[in-house]
Order: C-alpha cells, then sequence, then structure tokens
C-alpha cells in the first residue's frame, strides 16, 4: 500500500478529521487517481472500523469519529469521482419508517454503507411507504434500507414492502432491515432479503447482494 493510503487509513481509524482531508489532499495533488484513494484507503479503512465495533474493541462514537473522518476524505474525492466517471458500488435507498423518529442507527448504516463504496439516498425519519417509492424510482437505487426502533413502527416496514411490490419494483431492488425489535425471521416473515443487526453488518450484507 501506497504511504499516503496508509497514512489516509491509519487517521481515519484515528478518528483524524483534519489529518484525513490533509492526506487525501496530498494523495490527489500526488496524482493518485480518485477511486484508487477511495477503494484502497478509505474503504478498507471503514471495514476495519466495521470489524473493531464487532469486536468491542470500537464503540458507537468511536465509529461516528472515524466516519466523520472519512466524510472528510470523501468530500474531497466525490467531484473528482464523478469527473472520473467512477460509478459507486451501489445505490442505496434508506429510511426510518413511518411513525418511527429515531435515526442514529439509521445514520451510522448509510455512513458504513458510504464508506463501503454506495451512492446514498438518505429519506431521514417517519418515512412513509409511497415516499420509499418515489425515492426507488427516481435514484435507481437497486437497495432499500428500511430501520425500525419500535415494536408499534415496525409494522409499517411490511406495509413498504407491499408498496414496493404493488408498484412493480420489487424485483429490481434487494430490501434490508434493522432495528432493535427486529429479527432475521421477522425479516423473512415480512418478505424481505436480509436483516443486519448492526451497520457493519449491514455494510457486509449489502456489499454480498451486488
Amino acid at each position: 500500500m501506497d504511504d499516503s493510503l496508509k497514512s489516509i487509513y491509519q487517521n481515519i481509524i484515528d478518528g483524524n478529521l483534519e489529518g484525513v482531508k490533509k492526506e487525501v489532499q496530498s494523495a490527489v495533488e500526488a496524482k493518485l487517481p480518485a477511486d484508487k484513494i477511495l477503494k484502497e484507503g478509505l474503504v478498507p479503512a471503514m471495514a476495519e472500523v466495521g470489524r473493531l465495533f464487532e469486536a468491542g474493541e470500537f464503540f458507537v462514537p468511536e465509529m461516528l469519529v472515524a466516519a466523520r473522518a472519512m466524510q472528510g476524505g470523501l468530500a474531497i474525492l466525490k467531484p473528482l469521482l464523478v469527473a472520473a466517471d467512477v460509478k459507486p458500488a451501489g445505490k442505496v435507498v434508506i429510511g426510518t419508517v413511518r411513525g418511527d423518529l429515531h435515526d442514529i442507527g439509521k445514520n451510522l448504516v448509510a455512513i458504513m454503507l458510504e464508506g463501503a463504496g454506495f451512492e446514498i439516498h438518505d429519506l431521514g425519519t417517519d418515512v412513509a411507504p409511497e415516499k420509499f417509492v418515489q425515492a426507488i424510482q427516481e435514484s435507481g437505487a437497486q437497495l432499500v434500507c428500511m430501520s425500525a426502533l419500535l415494536t408499534t413502527t415496525m409494522t409499517n416496514m411490511p406495509l413498504t414492502v407491499q408498496a414496493i411490490q404493488q408498484a412493480g419494483l420489487r424485483d429490481k431492488v434487494k430490501i434490508m432491515v434493522g432495528g432493535a425489535p427486529l429479527t432475521d425471521a421477522y425479516a423473512r416473515q415480512i418478505g424481505a432479503d436480509g436483516y443486519a443487526q448492526d451497520a457493519s453488518a449491514a455494510a457486509r450484507l449489502a456489499l454480498s447482494f451486488l
């Protein structure tokens, strides 16, 4: 690995936002291709952050700080990736379902997916089924991620799956669900394609679908 990529990787894990921005800028000025910086610096660093989180060595605060550092680097790379016509790993529509205002889990999943090279269309919280449908149609997303943190709002997940089906989009997207009250069995029961218990598992699952 190139020294500047090693440095980007380490600065992300350390959550050093200014360090990441400085190193990414240096790598760009050294004529390293933007997609190489992304795929060999940012993406592996976020994968390692996910591993540390699963191993119990990182907690949500460390994950968020590392993610913020990664996003600082990504902001520099985005225009270059667009100019070079580098395609994202995939497009994702993500949101917390209708009636539910929780967003920390959803935001973490969005960050980890962005760190894995996906283009994110974040609909926020309290998202109606028809809004998910509209976002899939407009973005051409291959993946839909739904979050719910309450037993009273998780019932809006099957309604959203039905709405996607009725719009004729079900075979065009993979549907992932997550949130505290959910289980793998519930995901299957409502017709989703997968369930992830945390943000790093969600990124792995998303990549496996593609």
